[in-house]
């Protein structure tokens, strides 16, 4: 088909030069002066593609160039007043390239990358010896070429190409990277026998060549077509080489290699970040990421707001695991597009998609605590246009009297939690997509004394408990237009909704609070020139409505936030690539504020790249619902420096944020392996100060003084054997802040961790294990109580491990069976809860925790899965 293609091309050619319009022709394109000519340009991929298309456009006077790779006929639309074709030919011939005007010379076009050698690859030189043994004089012989195709099976079992995957000689500097189809042509030399093909997102691996004919290869999950051994996998994390922001990207490989009940769980495995208790009561767990608490780090679920605000306890415990396809995670500030609120960084999490997800995807769980968790993903397609899918969790746990440090209080509180996705995609197949659904949730927990009742000793000082019902409702939609013939030219709009309820006691102490949010963003995105010179820009709105009881004191604000942002990526060469943007939003409560945001990518040798970044952000904090652990305390709650009109009387939270990584690529062991170093630096310029250093009573204040981030890490990945995969990470925190008149050091957090991470696979077996040592952390100040309460200045450091080992029944359509262990050193911190024996007394502090709240865990289950 190809073949005739090319065919049919090239007799429209020639019959246009026989009318006698030799190489070009007049005709009519939007200005009486324009003219359009085809001529021959020499070339081989899409790297040529847009190489020659850039030097075409950067002439002044081209309005338009496009290459086909097919025909290697370029067709200009230009102004001959301005600009002379055979001046746009000796630029392209400059470039590297030759065409019917100009040669390119030697040393020019020995400087192109060897997937664009086309002379070799086009016209091949004969070998003295080889290839002789016709009789008719004058036959021309070429050496002979391996064509192929690279592609990857999709969740579907169809084959997807691969455009840009790299194809080598191994040991040699020749190959060719493969085209939009996934297609590459590549000179067979003699002696030539084994193919590297690699591409981002997988292991490089050898294909063996078993013969020199015309060959089709297809890259597809490890099987062995047409005479070629081909054996990939996808690397269960990796981070994309060409992204100006250092984006690192954890599949769902690497999510398997533990539990993952819910979002909390999908980090054990990763250094950058920390996930730990809020307390020793409630169950909520919160991620550090730089140093920062989580509430300075973007939660997104496909690049729309995730849990925030009033769900900020709980958010990780709202999104399941078994939902989760990715995860992509950045540090430092994000790009303009996504908003203004990212400060440490942005996670965003990828849920499975009607069309590409598992026709039925079945998984549950149960611990030795007998929490049981349940997991159904069902997707459908209708005609050839629509698909759905309904994605349903449910918990719960029922065994009240978990108690492993015998301090009376339930380790893990009880209850049950549904939540359901109904999610729609349409795709119209003229470059116009659109998706819908909504999201239904209900949390109810029960935690305490392991004697509380709740029907019984609710506000009563008989027993200890507390109650936290959660309630919330999301819609969702998105529609996105791609401009036929001009695929960097898109439009898109992102819309959701949601009502978020909580209604919750903690002992005496009760919390309502409802926070009501709309959320639009509308993106436009083109090119100015050439490719080379991107953009997106846009209009967003947020608004925020929230309605908080504490006790019987009301906090009500609305919070509405409009606002313009303007992305512009340049990108000269593809070693260098610069993302400078900037918002302007104006606040209903603080008024106008701008964020800018810059991000630079160096490539100065292959495999080498290091990032730089930049910009400020701003975020609103929401003191009850980011700190509901200090609930479970007899502490006095006090805001200072109130003002009238604000968010709580306090002024917003804004940050600077720097950031510099190093990721180098390089051979360990005859392997692939990678080394990552980076550094990044946060200061504030304004922050809400949750001070806790006094033990009576929490404060609320604006930062007066320094507030600061440092954050150091190094991570290597190598692969010592085959299939054995290691993960090593070192990482240092130096967080202050000024509480009262003090520089101190953030409670809490570790100043050093060490990580690693070892994966096997065997067969059908997956062995997973992960090492973590936490050093010790500052704890809060307690000496202002009794002796018996006080708590030392410094915990322990401690080492937690983990390990998983999976079985895979069946290939068509496999069983995952699955046990585990979590914290098997069994380390517990001592004395989590201060005055337990009293919970009602002046003493009582369920938030000083800094270790695990829990002993030992082992649990079981198993995921089954139709394509």
């Amino acid at each position: 088909m190809k073949i005739l293609i090319r065919d049919i091309f090239f007799a429209a050619f020639v019959i246009i030069q026989l009318a006698g319009t030799d190489i070009y022709a007049q005709e009519s394109a939007g200005n009486s002066t324009d003219t359009v000519v085809v001529i021959n340009v020499d070339g081989v991929c899409e790297m040529c593609k847009e190489r020659i298309e850039t030097v075409a456009k950067d002439k002044k006077g081209v309005r338009d160039a496009v290459w086909d790779i097919e025909s290697k006929k370029l067709k200009l639309v230009y102004n001959p007043l301005l600009v002379t074709v055979e001046k746009i030919q000796c630029s392209i011939a400059d470039a590297g390239h030759d065409n019917d005007y100009e040669k390119a010379k030697d040393k020019v076009y020995e400087k192109l990358p060897a997937c664009c050698r086309y002379r070799e690859i086009n016209h091949p030189k004969e070998k003295p010896g080889e290839n002789n043994l016709n009789n008719n004089a004058g036959n021309t012989v070429v050496t002979q070429v391996v064509k192929g195709v690279v592609l990857e099976e999709n969740k579907q079992g169809s084959f997807v190409p691969l455009m840009g995957a790299s194809v080598v000689w191994l040991g040699t500097n020749t190959g060719v990277v493969t085209d939009t189809a996934g297609v590459f042509i590549i000179k067979n030399e003699k002696g030539y026998g084994r193919l590297v093909i690699s591409y981002t997102g997988y292991e490089p691996d050898t294909l063996v060549v078993t013969n020199a004919e015309e060959l089709k290869i297809i890259l597809a999950s490890g099987r062995q077509l047409n005479e070629v051994t081909v054996s990939a996998k996808q690397r269960s994390t990796y981070l994309s080489s060409l992204n100006p922001i250092r984006t690192q990207v954890m599949t769902e490989r690497e999510l398997f290699k533990a539990a993952c009940c819910n979002l909390s769980e999908s980090f054990e495995t990763n250094p950058s970040v920390d996930v730990s208790y809020n307390d020793a009561v409630t169950g909520s767990k919160q991620i550090q990421l730089l140093g920062l608490s989580g509430n300075y780090t973007q939660l997104t679920v496909e690049n729309l707001p995730g849990p925030r605000g009033l769900a900020t306890p709980f958010g990780l415990n709202f999104i399941p695991g078994p939902w989760v396809e990715s995860i992509q995670l950045n540090k430092g500030v994000g790009s303009v597009v996504n908003g203004y609120e990212s400060i440490a960084g942005q996670i965003n999490i990828e849920l499975k998609k009607p069309a590409t997800a598992e026709k039925l995807y079945l998984n549950a769980y149960i611990n030795d605590m007998t929490k049981t968790d349940l997991n159904l993903v069902l997707t459908e397609k209708f005609g050839k246009n629509w698909s759905t899918a309904l994605l349903l969790h449910d918990n719960f746990q029922t065994k009240k009297n978990v108690d492993y440090n015998d301090d009376g209080f339930r380790d893990m509180t009880t209850g049950n939690l549904f939540t359901a996705v109904n999610r729609w995609n349409y795709n119209g197949g003229k470059g116009f997509e659109s998706q819908l659904g909504f999201k239904i949730l209900n949390d109810d927990l029960t935690g305490g004394q392991t004697s509380f009742d709740p029907d019984k000793d609710k506000f009563t000082t008989r027993s200890y408990g507390l109650g936290i019902n959660t309630r919330r409702y999301e819609v969702f939609a998105k529609a996105g237009y791609v401009f036929p013939g001009k695929k960097y030219k898109s439009i898109g709009l992102q819309l959701s909704a949601f009502d978020h309820k909580q209604d919750s006691y903690f002992g005496m102490t009760s919390y309502k609070g409802r926070q009501k949010n709309f959320y639009a963003n509308l993106i436009y995105q083109s090119i100015i020139g050439t490719t080379a010179h991107k953009f997106r820009t846009g209009m967003s709105f947020l608004s925020d409505n929230y309605d908080e009881l504490f006790n019987s004191i009301k906090y009500q604000r609305q919070e509405t936030v409009p606002g313009a942002f303007f992305e512009y990526t340049f990108t000269p060469v593809e070693k260098f690539n610069v993302v400078a943007g900037m918002r302007a939003d104006h606040n209903s409560l603080f008024g106008w504020f701008a964020t800018p945001r810059l991000h630079i990518r160096y490539e100065p040798v292959t495999g080498t790249t290091i990032r730089l970044s930049a910009g400020r952000g701003q975020r609103t904090a929401n003191i009850f619902a980011e700190n509901n652990s200090v609930f479970v305390s007899s502490r006095q709650m006090n805001i200072l420096t109130a003002s009238a009109g604000k968010a709580y009387g306090l002024d917003p939270e804004i940050a600077w944020n720097k950031g510099l990584s190093v990721d180098q690529k390089f051979k360990l062991f005859k392997r692939n392996a990678n080394l990552g170093l980076d550094f990044f630096r946060n200061d504030f310029q304004q922050q809400v100060i949750v001070d806790l250093e006094d033990a009576r009573q929490v404060k609320f204040y604006n930062l007066d003084g320094k507030s600061y981030s440092n954050s150091f890490q190094a991570e290597m990945n190598m692969e010592p054997a085959r299939k054995l995969e290691v993960r090593l990470a070192y990482r240092f925190f130096d967080v202050k802040a000024t509480y009262g008149n003090q520089l101190l050091q953030k409670p809490f957090t570790a100043k050093h961790r060490a990580f690693t991470n070892l994966a096997y696979e065997i067969s059908s077996w997956k062995i997973d294990y992960t090492f973590n040592y936490n050093g010790s952390k500052r704890i809060t100040n307690t000496t202002a109580n009794p002796a018996i309460y006080q708590r030392q200045a410094n915990s322990d450091s401690y080492i937690l491990m983990n390990a998983q080992v999976t079985k895979t029944i069946g290939k068509k359509n496999p069983v995952d069976l699955y046990i585990g262990g979590e914290n098997l050193t069994n380390f517990l911190q001592g004395d989590v809860i201060v005055s337990a024996d009293s919970p009602f007394g002046p003493y009582f502090d369920a938030s000083l925790v800094w270790g695990p709240v829990s002993g030992r865990l082992i649990y079981a289950g198993f995921r089954y899965k139709i394509k």
